[in-house]
């Protein structure tokens, strides 16, 4: 087994969209980039801590590469938008990739560069590519947030959208029991 980390807007959406992917073994919603240890909820939403809402995929790279998580991760958010996803806004909402080995660096870096020559966006991308450096599981209740909550409006409105488009764009990628 092996480990991506990406920040791609709020991690209840995030989580949604990789938990389902044929491969995947567990995603853990989490924070990372910041300035203080174990932080919390309240306090990365402050804003001031500098974490970023971040996922951990355990995947089995025979099932799913790692070029495809980031495919997967390019194509359901916005890596144009500084610091916000939707009406998400603040830094802990800012698209990353935070790499576990040089192999995942050099992957995600050309990625990037492949979709800037492409010119794929009509803006520039601002994901941040960067090393690992300490994760921090979030809270109990915001792990597997979308199926405990998918009823709740913020779940109906904007974490479904992104799960949908999975469907609809990655079916071959899902696990048959969702697929």
């Amino acid at each position: 087994m092996e480990q991506a980390t990406f920040g791609g807007g709020c991690f209840w959406c995030t989580e949604a969209v990789f938990q389902n992917l044929n491969g995947v073994e567990k995603v853990v919603s989490g924070y990372t980039g910041g300035r203080i240890a174990n932080p919390t909820y309240k306090e990365v939403c402050s804003g001031l801590t500098g974490h970023n809402e971040v996922i951990q995929v355990t995947f089995d790279p025979k099932i799913i590469s790692y070029e495809e998580l980031l495919e997967v991760f390019w194509k359901t958010h916005d890596p144009t938008t500084l610091n916000q996803q939707g009406n998400d806004v603040g830094t802990q909402y800012r698209s990353g990739i935070y790499t576990h080995n040089e192999e995942q660096q050099r992957l995600a870096e050309a990625y990037k560069q492949k979709l800037t020559e492409a010119g794929a966006f009509d803006k520039g991308i601002t994901t941040e590519i960067v090393p690992l450096k300490t994760f921090y599981p979030a809270e109990k209740y915001h792990q597997n947030y979308y199926n405990l909550n998918g009823s709740q409006p913020y779940c109906q409105f904007v974490v479904k959208s992104k799960v949908d488009k999975v469907k609809a764009v990655f079916g071959d990628k899902l696990k048959k029991s969702v697929a």
